[in-house]
């Protein structure tokens, strides 16, 4: 497909499908967006501005970049799930009950008896702009690097409206061959008018011996994705280093269909052979930036369901990226259409679906970003 808008109607795009493999265990699902690759435990600081050791309590939340999209995907009304593994352990359930409550089917998620449910914590500075990582439970693997390709629905994968997949998911065996698996059987010549594959080229480094051997295993991948998303440090791993322009064109050249490149303050641009559209940053105050990519990635695919031109997806995208910034959450945090189209009419931009100069309505609640106590 080389349209940069998708189908309107799931029902043009998929057929329900109905599988008898284990892990599907006979249920009927249509995915608007099936997500593969990390989850884990977000355990963030209720007190801001401090370092881990000067924290006395945290909130724990739902975390890892694909399952967080997916759950801002189902913020907007999609219908998502994702692949991958937890723990077979109280975070494991915890995990499972926090996807339900999202509306994400966890019909692909199982435990791993052999590894804990990882654990991820970070400190929460946004005045130095500083949300430092520590990544607890990933070393020497995770659960959700256990992934076998034998243990896939590859028909669920075939008739998902987007594919989503993430660099860090090709860091290390058995995941990197469930991530070729899949792709392979999602050919880009295969898919249908309004599908999509894309790949977040997520890279982080402490999971890579090195940038090379990144790059060798997504250059594996773009042959088989529609959407590459990035920023310029991730594009560089990517396809070398260069100009935003000069990423997107490689990229592009290397088959994808959409290439969007992150321009941090100078906002996000997206590029196909015959567009090039750029939005404009959002400004928020920042609380915390880490969940702002995840929530531009659901937004990303809800627009592109939608069928809204590019430069219409990518606003929407990335408003809905800055409110998440001005939150404390990451999957907690993700918002609804009617908060996004509130600040992009608040902001003068358009507004995708209406007329312009139209009211908009008013904004729900600000959604609430407390964890539960530890």
């Amino acid at each position: 497909m080389a349209s940069t808008t998708a189908c309107q109607s799931r029902s043009s795009c998929t057929s329900e499908v109905q599988s008898s493999t284990p892990e599907r265990s006979a249920i009927t699902v249509t995915h608007e967006l099936l997500t593969i690759g990390r989850i884990s435990v977000d355990i963030y600081p209720n007190d801001i501005g401090v370092d881990l050791e000067d924290v006395s309590s945290f909130g724990k939340y739902l975390g890892g970049s694909p399952s967080n999209v997916a759950v801002a995907a189902a913020r907007h009304g999609r219908r998502a799930g994702v692949i991958t593994r937890t723990g077979d352990d109280a975070f494991g359930k915890y995990l499972h009950r926090e996807l339900h409550k999202f509306n994400v089917d966890d019909s692909f998620v199982a435990p791993v008896k052999e590894y804990p449910t990882a654990v991820t914590f970070c400190a929460i500075k946004p005045a130095t702009d500083e949300f430092p990582l520590y990544f607890y439970g990933r070393f020497p693997t995770a659960p959700d690097l256990q992934i076998q390709a034998s243990e896939l629905d590859l028909d669920a994968i075939r008739e998902a409206g987007i594919f989503w997949s993430t660099v860090t998911g090709l860091c290390q065996e058995p995941s990197r061959s469930a991530h070729i698996a899949a792709h392979e059987a999602r050919p880009r010549t295969r898919l249908a008018e309004g599908q999509f594959t894309i790949l977040d080229l997520d890279y982080r480094p402490m999971f890579w011996a090195s940038e090379d051997e990144a790059r060798a295993e997504v250059a594996r991948i773009l042959p088989h994705v529609t959407v590459a998303i990035g920023n310029d440090k991730e594009c560089a791993v990517a396809v070398g280093e260069g100009t935003p322009d000069e990423q997107a064109d490689r990229l592009l050249a290397a088959g994808v269909e959409i290439a969007v490149v992150k321009l941090g303050p100078d906002g996000v641009m997206a590029k196909t052979r015959t567009e090039r559209v750029v939005s404009a940053p959002v400004p928020v105050e920042t609380v915390n930036g880490l969940g702002a990519g995840d929530s531009f990635g659901g937004a990303f695919c809800h627009g592109l369901l939608s069928g809204w031109p590019l430069a219409q997806v990518l606003d929407y995208a990335n408003a809905a990226g800055a409110i998440v910034a001005s939150r404390v959450s990451c999957a907690d945090a993700m918002p609804t259409p009617d908060e996004v189209t509130s600040l992009l009419a608040e902001r003068g931009r358009p507004v995708p679906g209406t007329v312009p100069g139209a009211p908009v309505p008013d904004a729900a609640a600000q959604l609430a970003t407390e964890g539960a106590a530890l």
